[in-house]
């Protein structure tokens, strides 16, 4: 699913984000709004990893919705 799909279906798509990335909050999520670098520095944030290692979790992401 490209990037484009997952910003338009956001609300469903909260829930696989959360199963995905559990520290993420439902206020992380509004915040994030299918924004996809908004996702990739958030779950930087969050799990302390690199912005390279946050963008390959978030494309595998995608890849795999």
């Amino acid at each position: 699913m490209n990037w484009d799909q997952i910003k338009g279906n956001w609300t469903q798509m909260k829930g696989q984000v959360q199963q995905q990335w559990g520290k993420l909050t439902n206020d992380d999520l509004d915040v994030i709004e299918g924004k996809r670098e908004e996702m990739i520095g958030k779950i930087q944030e969050r799990y302390g990893i690199t912005k390279e290692e946050a963008q390959k979790q978030v494309d595998d992401f995608s890849n795999n919705c």
